[in-house]
């Protein structure tokens, strides 16, 4: 009877979060090793369809990199990165849609229609939903002297979110899951970081939340230990210190886009964590870092 009554009692925690953030929008950035694991992933499935019936709106925006890098080395294409991001020529552009916008999409909605949910695949393309324009990188040399400016080929970034796509997905109750690959003006098509969309879209939706999912606790200090909550100023503080630093600051900057957009919190979570959706959402401590504006 006690684990019954226990049962009751994590209902009842998370009742006033329900009410909370009911009819509100949170993005969730899906990737890492909750995309690989096969028990993680049906979990993810069923926490966002979850959230769909109770009321909460979720936007998924995913990776893949661990699949597109396993589709390219089949194929015997090499992989570069540059400051995080994958060198993408036309070729590898081609496999990279095949692989975010096919499979990996695809794969993704069968798992939540499987749960019950009614979900959409898109990318950027899908009704305008963002477009993106090309950028180049800078690589730091040892020693003085200017960086090398590089050109990283098909990737892109963010410059403007028409959401009406997924205002119309709202209105019959689906799920939207997106990939992150946008078109510019002329109709080209590019590779852009998961994290810098789900932000960009985080801002332009209004969102309650961004949850960024990656393959560590949270944000850690100097000594390792993670940090629960940290505001936007304490942030930046830790990113020009040093104390952020390499595959975390991509988040970062997702984070501080989201929060300068009018998103009410960000969450870094681990997504090897089972259930760290509804952890995090639902939970008095919830289980990553939160930032505040």
């Amino acid at each position: 009877m006690k684990e019954i009554i226990k049962k009751a009692d994590i209902l009842l925690e998370a009742l006033p979060y329900i009410r909370k953030f009911r009819a509100k929008t949170v993005v969730i950035k899906y990737g890492g090793n909750a995309m690989v694991t096969a028990t993680l992933q049906s979990n993810f499935a069923r926490d966002v369809t979850l959230l769909r019936y109770i009321g909460i709106k979720p936007v998924i925006v995913h990776g893949g990199g661990p699949q597109i890098g396993q589709t390219l080395a089949r194929m015997g294409k090499e992989t570069r990165f540059v400051r995080g991001q994958r060198v993408t020529d036309d070729e590898t552009m081609d496999i990279v849609e095949m692989v975010l916008g096919g499979k990996v999409n695809k794969d993704i909605v069968g798992l939540i229609q499987k749960h019950g949910g009614r979900a959409v695949g898109l990318t950027g393309k899908d009704g305008g939903l963002f477009t993106a324009e090309k950028i180049y990188l800078e690589e730091a040399h040892a020693g003085e002297g200017p960086p090398e400016i590089i050109d990283p080929g098909r990737v892109g970034k963010v410059t403007a979110v028409n959401p009406e796509i997924i205002q119309r997905m709202d209105e019959g109750h689906f799920i939207p899951v997106i990939a992150p690959i946008g078109v510019d003006g002329e109709g080209k098509t590019y590779n852009i970081n998961a994290d810098s969309v789900a932000g960009s879209l985080a801002a332009a939706l209004k969102a309650e939340k961004l949850l960024l999912m990656t393959d560590v606790p949270g944000i850690t200090d100097e000594n390792g230990k993670l940090i629960s909550s940290l505001d936007r100023e304490m942030l930046m503080e830790m990113v020009a210190s040093g104390t952020i630093h390499g595959g975390m600051i991509p988040k970062i900057e997702a984070a501080v886009a989201a929060l300068f957009g009018g998103v009410s919190k960000v969450h870094i979570i681990d997504g090897r964590v089972e259930h760290a959706v509804l952890l995090e959402i639902f939970t008095q401590t919830g289980i990553g870092t939160e930032i505040l504006p």
